[in-house]
């Protein structure tokens, strides 16, 4: 669960990764960036993103970074 004080940004990384029937291991091996970071990011416990991990994670995912990364909504 995020902290209280994070900036309202949620990721969707586990829906998109079920959509296109991928694990975490195999977006790992894509992207060269670690399970454990994707994870981080998956949960939404990560603080910040380097452009290059979420451009690749983009290209991988064939999706928009607005995909990706949406805005959580009070109520």
């Amino acid at each position: 669960m995020p902290a209280e004080d994070e900036d309202g940004i949620r990721c969707r990384l586990d829906e998109l990764l079920e959509q296109r029937g991928l694990t975490l291991t195999e977006l790992s091996r894509l992207v060269g960036v670690s399970v454990v970071n994707l994870s981080v990011l998956k949960n939404d416990r990560a603080r910040a993103i380097r452009f290059s991990t979420l451009s690749a994670v983009c290209r991988a995912l064939e999706c928009e970074v607005g995909d990706l990364l949406a805005v959580r909504r009070e109520g």
